[in-house]
Order: C-alpha cells, then sequence, then structure tokens
C-alpha cells in the first residue's frame, strides 16, 4: 500500500504507490500507535467541506469521489414540510436541471409514496433540521446526488427503504445521515448502481440494514462499487452491510453490537475491511459468508472478505474463511489515489460514536453566484 504517509490532526491520507494491478500485502504501512489522550485526538475527514456551501462537491472519498450533485444549478430553497407543492423538496427533486437544495424551514416531511430524486442534485440539510419519515428517497437511473445532514425514520410499508439505489444510478454521496427504524431497509443499492460513498452516517434500531446487490440472478451487479467509512452501526442487527456481486472498501467504521452478523459476503462480492471497530454484543462472530449461485454460472460461490488492521472487541471473532487468506481480490488503490484513515483506536471510536449522522451545523454561505 502507499508508503507516503501526510499527517494532519492525526489524519493519515493514503496514496497510491503500487503498480495499478497489484495487490499489496496486508499491512504493508504502518499505522501510528494510540497516540496518548492529551495529545491531538483523530478527527474525522471533511473538515474543510463546510468552508463554502458548495465545498462538498466531488470531495467524497472513495468510488463516490466524482459526486458534484447541483454543483452547477441555482440555489433552491425548500419553503414547506408539506409532502409536494410549492416550496416543497418533492418539488424541487422533481425538477430536471441541476440544483443545489437549501431548507429555510426545519421539522418533519411525511412521504406518502416514495420522493424520486431526478440527476444533478444535492440535498443539503445544514442550517436545519429535516426528518423523512413515512416512505424514503428513491435515486432511479440518475446521476451526481449529493445528500447531507438529514434524518430518516419511521419508513412504513412494503419495501420502503430509507434511501433506495436503484437501477443504473452513479456518482452518489450520502454524507452524515441519521437512517433508523424504516420497515425495509435504510440504504439498499442494487441493479447496477454503482460508484458511491456512504460517510459519516448513524445507522439504529433497525434490522436488515444495508443491501448492496439485492439477487444472485442480477449479474450485472458485478459492476458495482461502493466505499463506507466513518459510519456508526449502533446496534442494527444485520447487513452492515450485506453485498452480493459489489466491490466495498469498508474503513474507520464503528459496528457494535450486531444482532446476527456485522457483515455478509455472498455471491462473488468482494469486501475490503480495512481498521474498523467491531465490538460484539451476544453475537460474537462479525463476519458472514453466504453462498448463492449467480445466473451464468454452474456452480454456487461465496464471496471474500480481507480484513486488514480490523479491532475486534469484547470477544469479537472475525470468523474469516480461510480461502480468504492470500486471495485475489481488489484492492482500493487500484480505484482511487487517497483516502483518510486512522489506527482503530478508542480515541476514533468515541469520534465516531459522538460526530456522526445529523449535525448541528451552520449553512456556509454561498459564494458562487447562479443565475437560471
Amino acid at each position: 500500500m502507499g508508503n507516503a504517509h501526510g499527517q494532519r490532526h492525526g489524519h493519515r491520507k493514503h496514496r497510491n504507490s503500487v503498480p495499478h494491478n497489484t495487490v499489496p500485502p496486508s499491512h504493508k504501512y504502518d499505522p501510528q500507535p494510540p497516540a496518548p489522550s492529551n495529545s491531538n485526538m483523530p478527527s474525522l475527514p471533511y473538515a474543510h467541506v463546510d468552508s463554502t456551501l458548495r465545498a462538498l462537491a466531488a470531495q467524497a472519498e472513495g468510488f463516490g469521489r466524482f459526486a458534484v450533485g447541483g454543483l452547477h444549478g441555482p440555489l433552491c430553497h425548500v419553503t414547506s414540510l408539506a409532502d409536494d407543492g410549492p416550496g416543497s423538496l418533492r418539488d424541487a427533486c422533481r425538477r430536471k436541471e441541476p440544483l443545489w437544495i437549501v431548507f429555510e424551514v426545519s421539522g418533519t416531511i411525511h412521504l406518502s409514496s416514495y420522493l424520486s430524486v431526478s440527476s444533478h442534485k444535492t440535498i443539503d440539510g445544514r442550517g436545519q433540521r429535516i426528518k423523512l419519515s413515512g416512505k424514503g428517497l428513491r435515486l432511479k437511473e440518475c446521476e451526481h446526488v449529493i445528500i447531507c445532514n438529514l434524518e430518516f425514520e419511521g419508513g412504513r410499508g412494503h419495501d420502503v427503504d430509507a434511501i433506495q439505489i436503484k437501477p443504473n444510478s452513479k456518482h452518489i454521496w450520502i454524507d452524515r445521515c441519521t437512517l433508523s427504524d424504516f420497515d425495509d431497509g435504510l440504504i439498499d443499492i442494487t441493479r447496477e448502481s454503482t460508484d458511491i460513498t456512504i460517510s459519516r452516517c448513524h445507522f439504529s434500531q433497525h434490522d436488515k440494514t444495508m443491501l448492496i446487490g439485492a439477487d444472485p440472478s442480477h449479474v450485472g451487479d458485478r459492476c458495482m462499487r461502493v466505499t463506507i467509512h466513518h459510519c456508526f452501526f449502533n446496534g442494527t442487527r444485520q447487513r452492515h452491510p450485506r453485498v452480493r456481486f459489489a466491490k466495498v472498501h469498508m474503513y474507520n467504521n464503528y459496528i457494535r453490537n450486531w444482532g446476527i452478523y456485522a457483515v455478509c459476503a455472498s455471491v462473488e462480492s468482494q469486501i475490503f475491511s480495512q481498521h474498523n471497530i467491531y465490538e460484539a454484543g451476544q453475537k460474537k462472530v462479525a463476519f458472514k459468508y453466504l453462498t448463492e449461485k449467480a445466473a451464468d454460472k454452474d456452480v454456487e460461490a461465496t464471496g471474500h472478505i480481507r480484513s486488514e488492521g480490523d479491532l475486534f472487541l469484547n470477544g469479537a471473532q472475525p470468523g474469516l474463511m480461510t480461502e480468504d487468506v492470500g486471495c485475489n481480490m481488489f484492492h482500493p488503490s487500484e480505484h482511487y489515489p487517497s483516502w483518510t484513515v486512522e489506527a482503530p483506536t478508542d480515541d476514533l471510536k468515541q469520534i465516531v460514536h459522538h460526530c456522526t449522522g445529523w449535525q448541528s451545523v451552520a449553512r456556509p454561505a454561498d459564494q458562487t453566484v447562479c443565475t437560471q
């Protein structure tokens, strides 16, 4: 892995210094030992993205790094908590032009049906406290969407997810959202949707938390690539995530007190688990494998998990398959040149615990003048 490590406030930026198709050996880089409690604490990435309103654009780490959202469009002000109509979020999201959507009100928007988000939209909850309930957001055949600083709670109905990404959506960044208590999933990513980053989110009070790849018959999902980092899975039961076919890079997440398993690898998936914290409750085994048959194959297959520098607490056991040792799987440096990663210390655990999900942060000034 990269050996040029710049440090700032405890951050470490991985930089690719290996040939494009070379898989580096585990632990080639050495994380710094835990710092004393009176020295610099680790901190979350993205410290600069609140400097101006549109500083979020194209700043995601990982596979969603190209997501610009509504960067090139005007500001659109949500002034109503109504499900639809003038000034509503639904009205803004259905418009076809790029928009940077901000809120002039706080409160709960009760959705009676999925709210479809069209391409080139930023839904920016900074400066207010917006909760979506009833149904969720649907990102269908869209690209360049940023969802930032929202709450999702209390979604009801068959197949109701907080954020449903399918089919064929790409360049998505979900950042600083709080998600809980939906009847189906909190985030579902399926049907060839790819190049997605989920960061600094807080998941709680839920069963099937995150699904990547819905069915072994959808072999087109082999294209899917997702990064999940600095998220807190707080007592959610399973799927942190469950993966079919996709390549998933997880780093610096805190997964606590799962009810069945933490992470599940199914048919042909590749999961790179790097410097995460797995803290067990009653269930101790973190990793689960399921065998399924891809529609275009004759034999069943499971997925692969590579654990690099993960921390297992309270009796947690990885449960890695022996076949995963030295297996041929992707490395993030083949796909993006840098990412911020910390050693999995107690300090990092505390920061991810307390600084994920919706945040009471002021809406930055918009320094870009856009005209309709």
